[in-house]
């Protein structure tokens, strides 16, 4: 049983795709579609950057979800694969959830590319930039992570609350990453030693994604998703923040709502992707996913497809 995977941000890089429009009529359309949807030339930035500009959030979550579909749309049209004939089911990390909706007929591709373009900009909106961060703790798992998050969030701000520090992403059974106040993270940062915790470091990013500081955020996603509203899909989805089954478009889109500030059960997601029965793995448009899936569960078939050689290797293995 085979579930297709799509990856969140972070596997954006100057150059991605460019290979698939050089190759392929279908790749280019994707990147054409998406250039139109926004009103920019996303795809020469994607293309030629430069990288200041790629590694913007209202532009990095657009374009990671283009690259994926371009993949896709490789497979469907050049290979005559379809993901509804292969696979039991979807799955993406934070903005990869959309990219899995898109993919599985739930969000048209402009309708996505629009969407991201502005979870993307309010996300950037919702904290001034250097009030908050984020960090990835290696060799934790989520209870080492939570108590440390617990720690790192003891001071108080003027007025008496505390600052923010929260799970934001549990990706394996070794990687956790946190978000919130600025301070709080670089106490946690501090602190992760004397919780058992390997090591932390800071993420380059340029808000604190997935905590309660993003509300501004949902709530501007919760208008947007009201105007377009995910439509029935060909696939089940394992969602973010239940790491459990999603069939109904209504229960997905106050889903998608809450995962702007939830947590990120990807590894519990996994988990249940494999108590499920499924045992391999395809992750489209990027590596990153899927050496997370390989360090979660054992006795599976992980594959990564990015380029048209790893295009031409899956339909083999198909």
């Amino acid at each position: 049983m085979t579930a297709f995977v799509f990856p969140g941000q972070g596997s954006h890089r100057v150059g991605m795709g460019a290979e698939l429009a050089e190759a392929s009529a279908a790749a280019r359309e994707v990147f054409e579609e998406v250039d139109e949807a926004l009103g920019q030339k996303l795809s020469r930035i994607m293309r030629e950057g430069p990288e200041e500009q790629l590694v913007l959030t209202e532009n990095a979550q657009p374009a990671i979800m283009a690259h994926a579909i371009a993949v896709l749309r490789v497979l469907e049209r050049d290979a005559g694969l379809s993901i509804a004939a292969k696979g039991e089911a979807v799955a993406g990390h934070s903005l990869g959830e959309y990219t899995a909706l898109c993919a599985a007929r739930a969000f048209s591709l402009a309708d996505t590319a629009r969407l991201l373009k502005l979870r993307g900009q309010a996300m950037q909106a919702a904290v001034p930039v250097g009030v908050g961060a984020m960090c990835a703790l290696l060799g934790a798992d989520l209870d080492k992570a939570q108590a440390l998050a617990d720690a790192a969030a003891e001071v108080p701000l003027p007025g008496g609350q505390k600052e923010v520090c929260e799970v934001a992403n549990d990706n394996d059974p070794g990687q956790v990453a946190l978000s919130g106040h600025k301070g709080a993270i670089e106490r946690a940062i501090a602190l992760a030693r004397v919780h058992g915790i390997k090591r932390a470091v800071p993420l380059p990013v340029s808000a604190p994604f997935h905590c309660s500081l993003m509300q501004p955020a949902a709530e501007a996603m919760e208008e947007a998703l009201g105007h377009t509203p995910p439509q029935p899909f060909r696939l089940p989805l394992y969602a973010n923040v239940t790491a459990a089954v999603v069939t109904d478009p209504n229960e997905e889109r106050r889903l998608l709502v809450e995962q702007v500030t939830g947590r990120v059960r990807w590894r519990e997601s996994v988990l249940a992707m494999k108590a499920a029965g499924i045992d391999r793995y395809v992750e489209l448009g990027g590596k990153v996913v899927g050496p997370m899936i390989g360090r979660t569960v054992q006795d599976v078939s992980v594959l990564s497809v990015v380029t048209m050689a790893d295009i031409e290797a899956l339909v083999k293995e198909l």
